[in-house]
Parts: structure tokens; sequence; C-alpha cells
């Protein structure tokens, strides 16, 4: 469980959070929502105790970040955006070091690395250097040290950027897997990848909590819908631009398909996180040699102005904080 309080930071004269407060039950899947400066990132690292806040608390399963920051180290993993790897160390080097460093015992650790190395698709670099592997690969690296010890509770900081539509199935096939045996909070800035995942999400817009939302209320694709304009994916092909097109045409929530030098532009009227493996699918089976995929949405900027009736004015700059790893 996850339960915070009022939590504030301040980088000089700017706030980076503004008396934030949320609770997470136990075992509950929760994406954190929010365009580039929402606070996300700085709410991630005080909650795992790289940053002290300037007001307020938190408690991760029972133990307080203030009065007890080792107890909460001990029974949280996490993934910050861009892990720090060693790069002279393999995988399974780099998962060993981890597991002494948050004390994992010496009886049964092999097994437990090895259950960790299996889960996260990493069998196959597992006695690879880190500084070899592609960027894919590295982020599973990531998830994986998460991971080590066995935590109760996974905080993830973009888990999927980067990642190729395979890998992204693979690692959200994974994250579904921890719903009620771990408690998850990863942020995003993409609301299909949270809808296919989570069962709540909690909306950052400047440091302050503009909006909560359950699985019985509007779904994140209802939200994108809220920000106006259709969803739209970009397929790239090689092979037969006219017979993939007509291919695409027949899958079911396609409102329009445009044509380019490349592939299509396809807008969507349905579920993208449904229709998007369709759409796939379709190009393979018409001949199309696939070399990319890439959703197009209505932004999450939109999506806030409109939820809060912010102006963006000349009175009112975008914020700017002082963390360059702020997202």
């Amino acid at each position: 469980m996850i339960i915070v309080e009022g939590l504030t930071r301040w980088y000089g004269p700017v706030a980076a959070l503004r008396d934030v407060s949320f609770r997470i039950e136990t075992g509950e899947i929760v994406g954190f929502l929010g365009p580039n400066g929402a606070g996300k990132s700085t709410a991630m690292k005080i909650l795992t105790g790289s940053v002290a806040p300037s007001a307020g608390t938190a408690s991760l399963a029972g133990c307080d970040i203030l009065s007890e920051p080792a107890a909460v180290r001990r029974r949280v993993g996490f993934m910050p955006e861009q892990v720090v790897l060693y790069p002279d160390q393999t995988v399974r080097e780099l998962l060993d070091f981890v597991a002494v460093l948050k004390g994992v015992p010496t009886a049964g650790r092999r097994e437990h690395l090895d259950d960790i190395v299996g889960r996260c698709g990493l069998r196959d670099v597992a006695g690879k250097l880190v500084g070899s592997l592609s960027h894919g690969y590295r982020k599973r690296a990531g998830l994986a040290q998460a991971l080590v010890g066995d935590p109760e509770i996974l905080i993830l900081d973009e888990p999927t950027s980067g990642l190729d539509p395979q890998q992204i199935v693979g690692i959200r096939e994974l994250i579904r897997s921890f719903k009620g045996h771990r408690t998850v909070l990863l942020s995003s800035h993409i609301l299909t990848e949270v809808e296919a995942t989570c069962s709540r999400v909690l909306i950052l817009n400047r440091g302050r909590l503009v909006g909560q939302q359950g699985a019985e209320g509007v779904a994140a694709s209802d939200l994108a819908g809220l920000a106006g304009g259709p969803v739209r994916v970009i397929l790239d092909w090689d092979g037969n631009r006219e017979g993939v097109a007509a291919a695409l045409a027949e899958v079911a929530g396609v409102d329009e398909i445009r044509i380019s030098e490349t592939g299509a532009e396809v807008l969507i009227a349905g579920n993208p996180v449904e229709i998007r493996p369709k759409l796939v699918e379709s190009v393979l089976a018409a001949g199309g040699q696939l070399q990319g995929v890439q959703d197009k949405g209505p932004s999450l900027e939109d999506l806030f102005l409109r939820l809060t009736g912010a102006n963006l004015g000349p009175d009112e700059p975008s914020r700017q904080t002082d963390d360059p790893e702020e997202s």
C-alpha cells in the first residue's frame, strides 16, 4: 500500500509538486499520467528516497519515507526512466550485485535471479555485457534489477519508452501479472498503454493532482477523445502500398487511411489497444514488410487544457524545473 499526504517539492522558486495526496491499495496497478514537467518523476524520486520532500510525507508498505528510509528501500523496487547500469558487468553480474546491495540471502539467491532473468526475457543475453545491449534489453535489465529481492511495491518510470511493439507487449504482460501480488505505480505519456495495464489513473499537471479515474469510470481512450481529434497510428512498410492499404481498410474500427510514401496514417474510431495488433496483422497478411508502428493520438497537453481549463499564454508560461530528469 502507498499513502501519500500533501507532498510538496520546491526547486528554488519553482514548485515541482504542490500538496499532492493519494492512496494506492495493496495489489493495485495505478498509472501516473501527465505531460513533461507535470511532476511524475519528482513524486517517484521522493517515494523511493532519492529526493526529500519540501513538505508532506508518505508511507510505503507501512514504512514512513522520512523516519524509515532504509525500510522503504527494502520494500520497493524502482525503475527510473534513465536506468543507470554498469556497462562492464554482464546482466547476471549486475543482478548479483543488486542482490548483495539489497541483502538477498545467499540461500535461494541463484534460483531467485534465474526466475527474474526468465520473466524479463533476458536468458539469451544473461552472459553479455550490459554496455553491449540494445536499448530494449537495457530497459528489460532495468526492470529486472527492480524485481531483485521480491519487493512488495514497484515504482516504474516510463517502463515501455523506446521499445518496439513486441517488446511493449511483453513488458505490459509482465506488469499485468503483478496485479493482486504487488502494488505498482507506473508513469507514462501514453494514454493507451496506461489503459491496457492499469486499473486506475492519477492525472498530474504542473505539480498538482488534477484528477483521478478508476476502471469503472472513463477509460483512457475516452479521455483522449476529450482532448479532441481521433487517435492515429502511423504504419511504415515495404511492399505493395495499395494492396496493404486495402487490407487495412477492412479492419473494424478504421475510420480513414491516408497513404504516404513509406506506408499510411490510419485514423481509428475504436480502442487502439485492441485495433493496433489487427493493423499489424493485416500488413503482414497482405505481404507488407512492417518497418514501424507509432501512435499519434491527441497530446496530453491538449487533454489537460480541456480537463483543467488552463491557459498557457504570456501571463502563464509553461512550468520549468531545475531537475533535468523531470518528466
